[in-house]
């Protein structure tokens, strides 16, 4: 079971790592200051989520929680660079944005639906990182 549960665990800190990388890679080439400050809130939930793995993880392991690795985190940042290239618009930067969170949402109620037995604390923050995600689609939907 502890093994279960911290899988579930970094499976969330690499999405929440890979969530912050991608706005973080974005945001400097956004020239909206509105569209700024609505991924500087959705960056501050996904930091919300990882820190409570922080917090919970010591439980299950003595270890530290998976982030990405560096060369997805190089991949993401070429991607973006590549994508954005010749379109620095709102509507692409949500273009992008959108794609990895959808991704997220898929693997987040994956785990969910496929690890029933997980701790309900553990449960209960993937169960809030998915919904979170789903939430950014409805924001970010907005800047098509």
């Amino acid at each position: 079971m502890e093994d279960l549960n911290v899988k579930v665990l970094d499976e969330v800190n690499k999405g929440t790592t890979m969530g912050m990388d991608a706005i973080k890679y974005v945001s400097e080439k956004v020239g909206d200051e509105t569209f700024r400050k609505v991924l500087d809130v959705e960056y501050g939930k996904y930091k919300k989520i990882a820190q409570r793995v922080d917090e919970i993880y010591p439980q299950y392991s003595s270890k530290e929680p998976q982030e990405t690795n560096t060369m997805n985190k190089m991949m993401t940042w070429y991607g973006v660079q590549m994508k954005t290239m010749s379109d620095q618009s709102n509507s692409k930067i949500s273009e992008l944005l959108l794609q990895g969170t959808n991704m997220g949402i898929i693997e987040g109620r994956r785990l969910l639906n496929n690890n029933p037995s997980v701790e309900k604390d553990v449960k209960q923050i993937l169960n809030d990182f998915v919904v979170m995600q789903e939430d950014s689609m409805e924001t970010l939907k907005k800047y098509l």
